[in-house]
C-alpha cells in the first residue's frame, strides 16, 4: 500500500537525519578538504528543523488539545530520568552492537571543552532529536504496524504487537541495544497509556538533555 503524505511528514525528517549520520560518520578527521565531520552535526538543525517546519501543520499530534496534563507531564519527566539512569548503566560488552559509527568528541586543539560544539550538540539531541524519533517510530512505525490507515489509530489501541516490533526496530539503530530496548518500551507504553506523542516526547528530550549534561560533566564521551 503507497505511504501517504501524512507517512512521508514524518520519515523524510528521520531519514534525513539518518543520511546526515552516515555523510559525518564517513567524514575522515583528517580529509582532504579539511573538513571538520563534528560540525556536520550542525546540519541537523538546518536540514531536519527545516524538513520538520515544513511539515508542522501535518502533525496532529502537537495540537493544543492534545497537550498533556500536568500530572502527564510529571509523568514523562520521571520515565525520562529512569531511562537515562538506565541508558548510563547498560554499557557492557554484550549489551553493544559493534563500535559507535560516528565518534563526537567536542575538545578543542589544546585539549579544552569546545563549547560551541557541545552547544550544537546538545540542542540537536535534546530538542530536535525527540520530536523527530517519536514522529517516525512512535507516531507513525508503531501506529501504522497496527494498521496501514495509522492515522486513524489510536495509540493506546494500538496493540502490543506494534509496541514488540517497533522497539526491536528501534534497538537496531542504536549501539547500546539493552538500552535501547528499554528506552523504547519506555516511550512506547508511555504513548501508549496518555494516547499523547508529547509525553514520549518529553521523556525523550529529558533522557537526552540530562545525559548530554552527564556526558560534558564526566568525559564519558562514548555516549555522544
Amino acid at each position: 500500500m503507497p505511504l501517504n503524505q501524512a507517512a512521508w511528514a514524518r520519515i523524510v525528517p528521520f531519514a534525513l537525519f539518518m543520511l546526515l549520520l552516515a555523510l559525518r560518520g564517513a567524514v575522515a578527521p583528517d580529509n582532504a578538504w579539511g573538513v571538520d565531520a563534528r560540525w556536520l552535526y550542525g546540519l541537523n538543525l538546518v536540514v531536519v528543523g527545516a524538513a520538520l517546519a515544513w511539515y508542522w501543520r501535518s502533525y496532529g499530534e502537537f495540537a493544543r488539545q492534545n497537550r498533556p496534563s500536568a500530572a502527564e507531564a510529571g509523568l514523562s519527566v520521571l520515565v525520562g530520568l529512569a531511562v537515562f539512569g538506565l541508558w548510563i548503566t547498560l554499557d557492557a560488552p554484550w549489551m553493544q552492537l559493534g563500535e559507535p559509527t560516528a565518534a563526537f568528541i567536542p575538545k578543542t586543539v589544546a585539549g579544552g571543552l569546545d563549547w560551541p560544539l557541545i552547544v550544537v550538540r546538545w540542542m540537536g539531541a535534546a530538542l530536535l532529536v525527540p520530536v523527530m524519533e517519536e514522529l517516525f517510530w512512535r507516531s507513525f512505525l508503531m501506529r501504522w504496524i497496527a494498521s496501514p490507515q495509522f492515522e486513524g489509530v489510536d495509540p493506546r489501541r494500538a496493540g502490543l504487537r506494534a509496541v514488540v516490533i517497533s522497539t526491536f526496530i528501534f534497538m537496531l539503530a542504536h549501539t547500546l541495544w539493552l538500552a535501547a530496548i528499554v528506552a523504547g518500551l519506555a516511550y512506547a507504553l508511555l504513548y501508549l497509556r496518555t494516547g499523547k506523542l508529547w509525553c514520549a516526547v518529553i521523556a525523550h528530550a529529558v533522557t537526552n538533555g540530562v545525559l548530554g549534561i552527564w556526558v560534558v560533566m564526566s568525559g564519558r564521551w562514548e555516549f555522544w
